[in-house]
């Protein structure tokens, strides 16, 4: 089971599998879902920063730096191809897509269609937020599903299709973007393991995707790039740069620990309870938590707390 504990990567995970089957159904999952061409229908891709945004919080996202830093245990080196290989799908799967939008446009009532677009962001937010609340919301492609249908308008579809150079670059700019971020995520991986609050920056995140909805529906009087912004300050405040090193200090602590031989005559001591540097025992051991070990990723199977 995922040690993330979010509720998207759990949910797909036991659908696919672990690692790299994990990270290219979360990648790819806006793609199949049709979150991205209702993006791109909305006008997600034609305010300014909104290529960032999408990309970072559509085919990025916390799901999967939950994935890339809880799942793929692997070294940069083994972790960065598969991200490759993957991109080399992505891209050109999103620039297709962009491609159909056009003729898609030209049978849809776009005001009503509009509505729904935010309306998934909304569900998808919620979905990252609470495992729970995603559990009494319909999918992502219900929602799209029902929206083509409340805004389908049949005489005026254009059975030519027409495609805009510009909405391919786009769309392809913006699955490179999720490819670019989640290859960040790898090859930092060893100094981000530990150090990031996956929970906080999942919460984060949903917040953050509720902010594009906002521009998606047009219902924030500014151009300014606020889900980016949100998304910064909360990778800000998830990271802990001393968080990383508390494992390798307790390790070097308990192998400098002496050792007592007894004698003969003497009863062998009870050995005594692992304990930190400031002679607390661990989490793991049912000590307490004056560490704040338990924020940060276990370092044993045996010491894996509950909402890990």
């Amino acid at each position: 089971m995922s040690v993330s504990r979010h509720p998207i990567a759990l949910s797909i995970e036991r659908q696919v599998g672990k690692s790299t089957r994990l990270l290219a159904t979360v990648m790819a999952l806006p793609l199949i879902d049709g979150i991205f061409p209702a993006l791109v229908l909305a006008g997600a891709l034609t305010y300014p920063f909104g290529i960032i945004e999408t990309g970072l919080l559509v085919f990025g996202g916390s799901a999967t730096v939950a994935v890339i830093l809880a799942e793929m245990d692997g070294s940069p080196r083994e972790i960065v191809p598969s991200i490759l290989v993957l991109g080399l799908v992505l891209i050109p799967v999103a620039a297709m897509e962009a491609a159909l939008a056009p003729t898609i446009e030209s049978m849809l009532d776009m005001p009503t269609f509009q509505r729904f677009a935010g309306l998934v962001i909304v569900a998808v937010a919620a979905k990252t937020a609470s495992a729970r609340v995603g559990e009494y919301l319909p999918r992502p492609a219900v929602i799209i599903g029902l929206g083509l249908v409340a805004s389908f308008q049949p005489g005026g579809l254009d059975v030519a299709v027409s495609t805009d150079p510009v909405l391919i670059a786009k769309a392809a700019a913006t699955a490179g973007v999720g490819v670019a971020f989640a290859l960040a995520v790898a090859l930092a991986g060893p100094q981000l393991r530990g150090a990031v609050d996956i929970d906080r920056f999942r919460f984060g995140s949903s917040v953050a995707l509720g902010m594009l909805a906002l521009s998606v529906l047009q219902l924030m009087p500014t151009e300014a790039p606020v889900a980016l912004g949100v998304l910064v300050v909360t990778a800000v405040f998830s990271f802990d740069p001393d968080g990383s090193s508390t494992g390798s200090e307790d390790d070097s602590a308990d192998d400098d620990d002496p050792v007592v031989a007894a004698s003969d005559d003497d009863p062998a001591p009870e050995p005594a309870a692992p304990a930190s540097d400031s002679g607390v025992p661990t989490v793991a051991d049912g000590g307490d938590d004056a560490d704040g070990d338990a924020y940060r990723y276990p370092r044993s199977e045996d010491s894996r707390l509950p909402w890990l």
